[in-house]
């Protein structure tokens, strides 16, 4: 706790700082996150903090900074907030106070930050940057997006264990609190829309539960592009009771027979699916307003490329016109699915997001919404690097645009105003060249070939483990 004799000479650092950040043009924090966005996002949830060293738009700032740093330590980002405020204080003659370094301030400053306002800004950012690129140039300049689904661990404590339980296949005491994720994206321009959470397992926590409470997100005229995991009877229909169309890889379970249906050309035709019985999760208003026969295309695609598992697939759509989309525009389309996969390695490798830090719910929630947002004010970047370079938002590299941002912001902070511009543009021309490899249909093996470290795993909880070897050393075997 800062003392309450300094009290006032933070608040006039805090002062300084604001002005500092909301003034300067060129400054990294403030073009990643303007303060007017976060001003009209505060207002918005009614989010009201008392008069102290973090208000929201500090410990936004400061969260941003923790999650983009490779670390991600509050002790770094705290390090990092007074790093600012000497650099403020040298400019004014005068001096940060050290105990502006205490970490606990900060981290019940991101206890009191809301989670809707981090859940909006994250949204609002991929929604105003997938509005700028709304077209991938495939399926006559149709908007796609792209579901999937993925998880992440935790720590193990019983607040965490209570809402998201680890898997059933792990002992007590031995596993993690695993959290299911579905994520929406944009094709074009690669940003998270929205995310849905829920437990591993039990009812309702399916990745088709999870993305069903997404649907509102997605707008009439949309393609939805998805793994066989979601092509159900119900999902096509819910997504063209909606005006959207969707294009899966065909369930594996559903029998294929090219010689029944409308022939469209060769491994190409059209079968009417009927409405099965009403599921339990679903009420009977909504089954009743479900189509109780459906048209859907399938398509074989035949894979003739060295280095791919599949030598053929069938995919099922509503794109039912084959004069406007051809079994090859689709199987492209649908190769583009692949990009789901690559942009959430980005998130959870590139920005450690696979192991989460948080202790309670609320805090997970919170680290996962501000991961996101952090994505998507890179993506933002990278998609104006890019538009100054002339090339795709999908062409620059997401590794070298988090890098060359955090080797550029500590020149940003302390660099005199004027030459701000001046380094934003250097930092733009040096994200866009750092571009994607171009590797068209590489083949590698699924393997490392360095060792990992021969460290044996705990098969019993840690208690436990302490008990046997105080045991054991007592006897004298360790």
């Amino acid at each position: 706790m800062l003392c309450h004799v300094i009290q006032g000479r933070i608040r006039s650092q805090v002062g300084r700082v604001s002005e500092s950040l909301l003034k300067g043009d060129g400054s990294a924090l403030r073009q990643l996150l303007p303060a007017e966005r976060v001003e009209r996002a505060v207002e918005a949830e009614g989010v009201h903090f008392r008069d102290c060293l973090y208000t929201p738009l500090v410990t936004l700032w400061t969260f941003l900074a923790q999650v983009l740093d490779a670390e991600g330590s509050c002790r770094a980002a705290v390090s990092k907030l007074l790093a600012w405020l000497a650099a403020c204080d040298r400019a004014s003659g005068a001096s940060a106070d050290p105990c502006a370094a205490d970490t606990g301030p900060y981290c019940k400053a991101r206890q009191r930050l809301p989670e809707k306002l981090v859940s909006r800004l994250a949204r609002e950012t991929g929604a105003e940057l997938a509005r700028r690129y709304p077209s991938s140039g495939l399926l006559r300049g149709r908007r796609v997006k792209i579901a999937d689904g993925t998880t992440a661990s935790m720590p193990d404590t019983p607040e965490n264990q209570a809402c998201w339980p680890q898997p059933v296949t792990q002992k007590p005491g031995v596993g993690f609190p695993l959290v299911r994720m579905v994520v929406l994206l944009s094709l074009s321009c690669a940003v998270v829309l929205n995310l849905a959470l829920g437990p591993y397992s039990g009812k309702e926590s399916g990745e088709t539960a999870l993305l069903r409470t997404l649907l509102d997100d997605l707008e009439a005229g949309d393609v939805l592009l998805a793994d066989r995991y979601y092509a159900s009877y119900w999902m096509i229909a819910s997504l063209y009771l909606r005006g959207i169309d969707s294009l899966f890889r065909q369930h594996q379970k559903r029998k294929i027979d090219f010689r029944t249906g409308r022939r469209l050309g060769r491994d190409d035709h059209v079968i009417t699916l009927t409405r099965p019985k009403r599921p339990e999760w679903m009420d009977e208003r909504t089954y009743q307003q479900m189509h109780e026969q459906m048209n859907v295309r399938e398509v074989r695609v035949r894979v003739c490329l060295r280095g791919f598992r599949v030598r053929a697939l069938v995919l099922v759509t509503t794109l039912l016109d084959a004069q406007l989309y051809s079994v090859d525009e689709l199987a492209r389309v649908f190769r583009c699915r692949w990009h789901a996969e690559l942009d959430i390695r980005s998130i959870k490798q590139t920005m450690h997001m696979s192991v989460l830090r948080c202790k309670t719910p609320s805090m997970v929630r919170k680290e996962i919404w501000m991961h996101l947002l952090a994505y998507n004010l890179i993506r933002a970047v990278m998609a104006r690097a890019a538009a100054e370079s002339g090339i795709e938002p999908r062409q620059v590299s997401f590794a070298g645009a988090v890098q060359t941002i955090n080797a550029f912001t500590p020149a940003l902070h302390s660099a005199a105003r004027r030459d701000l511009p001046r380094l934003w543009t250097i930092l733009l021309r040096a994200i866009a060249r750092h571009r994607v490899g171009d590797r068209p249909d590489r083949c590698e093996p699924r393997a490392v070939k360095r060792r990992a470290k021969p460290i044996a795993l705990l098969t019993v909880p840690r208690e436990e483990a302490r008990r046997r070897l105080a045991r054991a050393t007592a006897r004298g075997d360790a």
